[in-house]
């Protein structure tokens, strides 16, 4: 007979991309986000059975069913982000993964806390505030019986993307081969060093082998050239005029290498002045969600000596997300982008899980919290 599949909580679940990166072997008993075109898309590509959109302050573990093995948190970055001004956990919306904690409490007092918890979030979570909020969800985890510890793992790895993230790792398990490992981050190194002797005991030096040697580009992701809106030549012309030379540069490069070259680019301000940044590393940059005209990334073209540009597609970003293009997009443009720009990438989800997460719940049961 086969073994039930693990059952898990999703917190601030978006669009269920960390349930689609988990996959089989893994049923959700338990969906929450308050987000109505995120819970409407959430809805329409995994059902309605399981899902809550109320705000996670609003939920009481009554709410949750049963015990899951994990409870994934993919909580609100923004305030953590340098575009959110590094406001922490103090922020009015990373602030949420207190609502998410207080959850947590609740259940591990009727004896039911998760056997592992994952907390994923920009990698901004490692040194705000000094090193301060990291140090404070290590603390509520320590302080629930929980030993944990970080990674900081690029989606480049995964899919032709560079979004580099914190994921915190935290157990009542046994850890057995998972752990020992050194630090592979600076990052992670120094918020470890950061933390008072109490928690440091309570760190978990995390063993993630490297990914299967991803077999994509960008190019391969992106939709075909009559399939799309193409800007302008003055359009075009405008966005490389933003350039500085180090960007022009690399543009030459591109024309002058007589291929067909695909790139990436965003508008930034940098010391007062916009600019246009591009890479032509096969990467796109970080998606964001839509907030504002420099959150927008381009799609640049060089071939035949010309330069042509356009705007990211929706159906694009989910690709770059690690979603399958069966999975339905919200009809807005801004919404598709918003929900791909504040998702997490399934496929790195899919790692976690088979390197650590799975091998750590089939273990030994749970200690006592």
């Amino acid at each position: 007979m086969s073994r039930p599949p693990f059952t898990f909580y999703e917190f601030f679940a978006g669009g269920g991309m960390a349930r689609l990166g988990l996959g089989l072997g893994w049923e959700c008993v338990f969906a929450n986000d308050f987000d109505a075109m995120k819970a409407d898309t959430y809805r329409a590509n995994f059902g309605d059975g399981h899902f809550d959109a109320r705000s996670v302050w609003k939920l009481a573990a009554a709410d949750l069913p049963g015990r899951a093995d994990l409870a994934w948190a993919s909580s609100p970055c923004q305030d953590f982000s340098l575009a959110g001004g590094r406001a922490g956990l103090g922020g009015g919306k990373s602030s949420a993964f207190f609502g998410f904690w207080r959850l947590m409490q609740a259940l591990a007092n009727e004896g039911r806390a998760p056997r592992t918890i994952v907390i994923e979030n920009v990698v901004g979570l490692f040194s705000s505030h000094g090193g301060l909020d990291f140090e404070a969800v290590c603390a509520a985890l320590g302080g629930a019986g929980y030993r944990f510890g970080a990674l900081e793992v690029d989606a480049a790895a995964y899919v032709p993307q560079s979004r580099v993230r914190c994921v915190i790792i935290a157990t009542l398990e046994d850890t057995g081969g998972l752990a020992g490992a050194p630090p592979a981050s600076r990052n992670v190194a120094e918020a470890r060093a950061r933390l008072p002797v109490a928690l440091a005991n309570r760190w978990i030096d995390w063993r993630l082998p490297a990914a299967p040697r991803r077999n994509v580009d960008l190019a391969a992701l992106l939709e075909p050239d009559d399939a799309v809106v193409w800007r302008s030549p003055e359009q075009t012309e405008a966005l490389i005029e933003l350039m500085d030379d180090l960007h022009r540069r690399r543009l030459r490069s591109a024309l002058a290498s007589g291929e067909r070259r695909v790139g990436t680019a965003f508008r930034r301000m940098r010391e007062g002045r916009q600019r246009t940044e591009a890479r032509w590393d096969g990467l796109a940059g970080c998606l964001r969600t839509p907030g504002g005209g420099s959150s927008r990334q381009f799609v640049l073209v060089a071939e035949a000596g010309e330069v042509r540009s356009r705007l990211l597609t929706p159906r694009e970003g989910a690709r770059l997300m690690g979603l399958p293009d069966s999975y339905q997009l919200p009809q807005s443009v801004n919404a598709g982008l918003h929900l791909a720009g504040d998702g997490v990438v399934a496929p790195m989800v899919g790692h976690l899980s088979e390197a650590i997460l799975r091998p750590l719940l089939a273990g030994r049961s749970s200690q006592a919290a």
